[in-house]
């Protein structure tokens, strides 16, 4: 079953908005469950990245009624490119010892949108 484009961009969102509010006003707590250790240098690149969750957030937001269009597909692509990249460097991390266990549930959702996003993009395709 293919998701909507609506469903994907409304869970996305949701999940983008709890992520921004727990790097910006908890980073700590993430840090512990990747087991990374919370320097000063640490914290301002993760309330930092949470600006950019907070934005992801808006955009998938505004977007989920859109109508299938070029700014839909590039959208959904790049949404896309972002959390599959997200993931092989969450791999990374992990098996250079960057990062612990508590990764592996980013890259499970990280792939999960990752996928969702490509099915919806193509899906959004015209059948030739």
């Amino acid at each position: 079953m293919t998701p909507t484009f609506r469903r994907a961009a409304i869970a996305a969102s949701s999940l983008c908005l709890a992520l921004a509010a727990l790097w910006m006003g908890a980073p700590q707590f993430m840090l512990w469950v990747w087991q990374i250790d919370g320097s000063q240098s640490t914290l301002l690149m993760a309330r930092r990245g949470a600006a950019l969750f907070l934005g992801l957030a808006v955009m998938l937001w505004l977007m989920r009624d859109a109508e299938n269009s070029p700014a839909r597909s590039a959208l959904a692509t790049g949404f896309s490119v972002c959390c599959a990249a997200l993931a092989a460097l969450g791999i990374y991390e992990f098996m250079a010892g960057h990062a612990g266990l508590g990764i592996w549930m980013a890259v499970a959702v990280e792939l999960m949108l990752a996928l969702t996003f490509a099915a919806v993009r193509h899906a959004d395709r015209p059948a030739q």
